[in-house]
């Protein structure tokens, strides 16, 4: 089977990659080359700007796939205007096609699990919910014209090794390992799906096999929980006694104070229904998963990271001298 990642440079992608190296196959992946990565080998590498038809035009020339799996589609790499003409490329060239969503495509509903039949946020298409929303109707519109083999899987929170959107656990890890404050927003309520990495990896591959999968919107994330029980989660594991404080509502805008996740427009929980009735594998337990990525942590550079790191792509990076001057703050308060 020939497959090809559109991305494949870090976290999902290269889990992916690794993925199908496992499953056998011929591998190729398609990004801009601008990320040094090490690929494994075998695996072919095409160099291509999806914000530029032309290029991707030129990448595509004579080529088929059996599947493609899209794991870069976020309006940072891909431009929201070139979506629909990436997929007329793709159209009548390939087997199956599954896209990565979010979360994010939905309007928040305090109304919970959501299931993939509610309604899309209405964001601009310039911003990262907007575009996996505007991403999703273009692939089910042209799935219904063509019979282009489209599906869209929506995740929600991934974790696990190689994350490389910095605010998450890793975080979370280096303030329980150093006995740092650890701020919560809105009472620490807000809770949010969290799946891992390797799991999204497996129920992409496994849609990309699945006819029952082409037309479909599919749920990846079910398993959540509260920003507090997420850290005393991540804290047994650690072994650490989590200092907590609670940040009043409205208190201060400084950021980073927290995991992005704990924010308001992050509180949901997904119904996995559909994926179990198309048979896709069901998650580990969220605790396994965790325990499976603290041991990758402590062996990983992460567990030497600096007390603040800035995040230049998704702007989710983490500032511990600015939280303990505010938990000074608060407790002086």
């Amino acid at each position: 089977m020939a497959t090809l990642i559109l991305g494949g440079s870090t976290f999902v992608g290269r889990r992916m990659i690794d993925r199908l190296i496992r499953e056998g196959g011929d591998v190729a992946v398609l990004n801009r080359g601008r990320t040094a990565t090490e690929l494994p080998a075998g695996v072919q590498h095409i160099v291509g700007d999806r914000t530029s038809t032309e290029s991707m035009r030129t990448a595509l020339e004579g080529t088929e796939w059996d599947a493609v799996i899209d794991v870069s589609g976020f309006v940072m790499a891909a431009g929201g205007g070139h979506f629909e003409e990436l997929i007329a490329l793709l159209d009548g060239r390939v087997g199956a096609y599954v896209f990565v969503s979010s979360i994010m495509a939905y309007e928040p509903s305090g109304v919970m699990p959501w299931t993939e039949d509610a309604p899309t946020t209405r964001d601009p298409v310039t911003t990262y919910g907007g575009f996996k929303a505007h991403a999703e109707r273009a692939i089910l519109d042209r799935q219904a014209q063509t019979g282009f083999p489209g599906s869209v899987a929506r995740p929600a929170a991934i974790y696990g090794p190689d994350n490389n959107i910095l605010d998450m656990e890793a975080a979370m890890f280096l303030r329980l390992r150093r006995g740092l404050p650890i701020l919560l927003p809105h009472e620490g309520l807000v809770t949010t799906s969290y799946g891992h990495v390797d799991d999204l990896c497996l129920n992409l591959f496994e849609m990309a096999h699945l006819p029952a999968a082409v037309g479909e919107v599919v749920n990846i994330t079910g398993q959540g929980a509260s920003a507090r029980a997420w850290t005393a989660l991540l804290a047994g594991i650690v072994g650490a006694e989590p200092d907590l404080l609670e940040v009043p509502t409205g208190y201060t805008d400084r950021k980073p104070l927290y995991g992005h996740l704990f924010g308001v427009k992050h509180h949901g929980i997904l119904s996995v229904d559909k994926a179990q009735q198309l048979g896709l594998t069901a998650e580990r337990g969220i605790e396994a998963g965790y325990r499976e990525t603290y041991e990758w942590f402590c062996s990983s550079p992460l567990v030497d990271a600096p007390d603040q790191l800035a995040d230049p792509v998704w702007g989710a990076g983490y500032d511990f001298a600015l939280e303990a001057q505010v938990a000074g703050e608060l407790r002086v308060r």
